[in-house]
């Protein structure tokens, strides 16, 4: 009887529980099983291993063959235990012995690759998340040649790379030491990585002054953004931008973003590694998608958008469960995916960017008067976003008709991405030498101890809140708002000008506002039709 042990990682989530990979090698009849919860997939190893090590001209050992993944009660799912497998069986054998050259001080092995019938070691999912807990805890990881730049982007100097089951067990007798693999060096043995594009840039959006400076105080603080206009106005167009705007991501934020898309089901992409995500789900995406679920609790589209952009178009056209699923991670920065076997966590601290036409059939608001929807119509329309969700958004901007004469102006009129990025990344310096953390994401008590107002800001706020009566939670977003506003404009102390801006970026806040137009001009067209030749939102304060 002989017994070998072989460690790696399961995932569950974000997390990579240690997984001790046991084979025992008993007298009796042929046989080979594994225990310990394994998935389908890990039972399937058996064959693979079987044909693996035949055609790797190394003897498959008569007996009885036990397999146990520890800890028995953790689910194992995936191809990523057949490399361990595989070595156990030839450590338990005697066909391979680890080196007597190897020093009681160097790092513990971790092993991980799906085998192919001839040996080869071909790609697995998830392990940046492996190869980041291994580091964490100082072990070696050998996985295979595909993976090796993923996992050198957590575990740079501890990655080491092999095409096949022969090199692994030369490098555990010592007879070939595998080389540390390094993320230049292991570019060219990936598959083609997705191209980096050069962002879109500001200067693209003709016209739209205030959706513009909308955009900028909401990369320069972090808030959420709601446009509002009829079809072709460039809400799209904007919200694409946003990215572009953002500061670079930091190492630790890089690493988050990359673990989240690992976990997810189409795997981490190691040119992408250090951008900051977008995501646009269709509108009839399900609840599932977009907070995440499913039997093995993957991320959704919420914490794929973790330190990035989540773009919602066509706002009104979600699902009213999926749209209220929103309102917790908003406010939170989190989600908790619960399921009958497991539960996992995942971040969700995204910038959320929605856009929505201002009536059903889009034309409120254009001069030429196509619009023939009721009053009672837009309601209903914009009542499909819920009052605590837009309450819950920062900014409601109005996203007007482009002129004719906007797009004969020239580019060098306006104000290019890059430029923009200078101020926001000042502004956002400034924050986090200030406060720690961006404005959009201060509390309550971090609200009151740095986004108090001038005495002419406050009296304007207190006699708003009475005409236009907002929320408690309102009040608190136009602060913040204000705080970021000043920032942008190197102003200690928000004043009465940024409040009185800050109120100006949302303008659903009252929908009777919203919908308020000259009743002469109504009384002129249809009977209940609301005239589009005023504007459909407030106006300012």
């Amino acid at each position: 009887m002989a017994v070998a042990w072989v460690s790696c990682r399961a995932q569950i989530g974000l997390d990579a529980p240690l997984v001790q990979v046991e084979v025992n090698l008993a007298a009796g009849l042929p046989s080979f099983s594994i225990v310990g919860l394994p998935a389908t997939v890990v039972k399937e190893s058996k064959e693979r291993v079987r044909a693996a090590l035949l055609n790797s001209h190394f003897e498959f050992p008569a007996g009885h063959i036990t397999v146990s993944l520890a800890p028995a009660e953790l689910p194992k799912e995936g191809g990523r235990y057949d490399l361990p497998i595989a070595l156990g069986v030839l450590l338990a054998s005697g066909q391979v012995r680890v080196s007597a050259r190897r020093q009681a001080g160097e790092p513990r092995r971790e092993f991980y690759g799906e085998l192919g019938l001839a040996g080869e070691l071909k790609p697995v999912r998830g392990l940046l998340i492996a190869a980041a807990h291994a580091r964490a805890q100082g072990h070696e990881i050998v996985v295979p040649q595909a993976n090796a730049a993923e996992t050198c982007a957590a575990a740079p100097g501890l990655t080491r790379a092999a095409r096949n089951l022969l090199e692994v067990c030369a490098h555990v007798s010592g007879a070939t030491v595998l080389p540390l693999a390094t993320a230049v060096g292991c570019a060219p043995t990936q598959a083609p990585v997705v191209p980096l594009q050069p962002a879109p840039d500001l200067l693209d959006v003709c016209g739209q002054r205030q959706a513009k400076r909308a955009l900028i105080i909401a990369a320069a603080g972090g808030h959420s953004l709601l446009f509002i206009g009829p079809p072709g106005t460039g809400k799209s167009m904007l919200a694409q931008r946003l990215p572009g705007l953002l500061p670079p991501l930091g190492q630790e934020e890089a690493l988050e973003v990359a673990a989240i898309a690992a976990a997810s089901i189409t795997g981490f992409i190691p040119g992408r590694f250090g951008e900051r995500p977008f995501r646009s789900p269709h509108h009839s995406a399900s609840v599932v998608a977009l907070v995440g679920g499913g039997a093995r609790a993957q991320p959704g589209e919420i914490s794929l958008a973790h330190h990035g952009v989540l773009f919602l178009d066509e706002l009104p056209e979600f699902a009213r469960p999926v749209l209220e699923a929103l309102r917790e991670p908003l406010e939170s920065g989190q989600i908790a995916v619960s399921r009958a076997a497991l539960r996992a966590e995942y971040p969700a601290s995204f910038q959320l960017v929605a856009a929505m036409n201002p009536c059903p059939c889009g034309r409120l608001g254009e001069s030429e008067g196509r619009c023939h929807c009721t009053r009672q119509q837009v309601r209903r329309y914009l009542a499909r976003v819920s009052a605590p969700l837009l309450d819950r958004l920062d900014m409601h901007v109005d996203v007007p008709p482009v002129r004719a004469a906007d797009f004969n102006v020239s580019p060098e009129e306006g104000e290019s991405s890059a430029a923009a990025a200078v101020r926001i990344a000042r502004a956002r310096s400034l924050q986090l030498e200030r406060q720690g953390t961006c404005n959009a994401r201060l509390t309550d008590a971090g609200i009151r101890c740095w986004c108090s107002l001038d005495q002419a800001g406050a009296r304007l706020l207190e006699r708003s809140m009475g005409q236009l009566g907002f929320s408690g939670r309102a009040r608190q977003r136009l602060l913040k708002l204000a705080r970021t506003i000043a920032d942008l404009d190197g102003s200690a102390i928000p004043g009465a000008a940024a409040v009185a801006e800050a109120m100006m970026l949302r303008c659903l806040d009252r929908l009777d506002c919203a919908l308020d137009v000259p009743v002469a001009k109504a009384r002129r067209r249809a009977p209940g039709a609301i005239s589009t030749s005023a504007p459909y939102s407030r106006r300012p304060v």
